[in-house]
């Protein structure tokens, strides 16, 4: 397993998640799934869009308050630069950021990273469940945070301590249930130790005519 191929997100309704993504991000290429699988609260996991400039996460950030989301941290200059973070009509978490803490210029409209973060209650332990099944670490702080390296893939993933998580996403630690996302690349099916899920990656169906 070297890379992600795919992320999917189980949704109540896919018409209107679709909608919600396509005016949002549109160029983020996630995929979205029917599901009724019961999941309250923090789901585990954090999706990060890393933009150029401080405009770039305004401009997202109002996309996706107009397109129906809800804030969950108005965006903001931190030490690590300026970030918002935002809820979908779905229940999933993205948060927009940039290291960048002055506008240089106008909206780039260029998103440069797309980060999946994995709250998980022993990073230590979910790094080598991660590493004996192939992914090599890139960047690690000890049992705070672990970033892999997926050079092929289209997605980063990195592994972040579930409290952590759920205080940079703001909102309560508390979630039962489906974290409501599939996880697709090479080496699956397999679950991990937070209960994420991968499966094996298959290729989206061509475009019809």
């Amino acid at each position: 397993m070297a890379s992600i191929e795919t992320l999917t997100l189980e949704v109540a309704d896919t018409t209107a998640a679709h909608r919600f993504y396509t005016a949002f991000a549109p160029g983020v290429q996630v995929r979205l799934r029917a599901s009724e699988a019961p999941t309250t609260g923090f789901r585990g996991f954090v999706l990060s869009l890393t933009v150029p400039r401080p405009a770039d996460v305004d401009a997202l950030a109002g996309a996706a308050v107009e397109a129906g989301a809800t804030v969950l941290k108005p965006a903001s200059k931190s030490f690590w630069g300026y970030a918002a973070v935002v809820q979908a009509p779905d229940g999933t978490i993205w948060k927009l950021a940039t290291s960048a803490k002055r506008d240089t210029g106008p909206v780039t409209g260029r998103i440069d990273d797309i980060v999946l973060l994995l709250g998980a209650a022993d990073v230590s332990a979910s790094k080598q469940f991660y590493v004996d099944r192939g992914l090599a670490v890139a960047k690690s702080f000890g049992s705070k945070y672990v970033e892999f390296a997926t050079p092929s893939s289209p997605f980063k993933v990195a592994l972040y301590g579930r409290r952590a998580l759920a205080k940079d996403a703001g909102v309560p630690i508390d979630g039962s249930g489906s974290h409501r996302l599939v996880i697709g690349g090479a080496g699956g099916p397999f679950t991990d130790p937070d209960g994420f899920a991968w499966e094996a990656a298959v290729p989206a169906p061509a475009p019809t005519a």
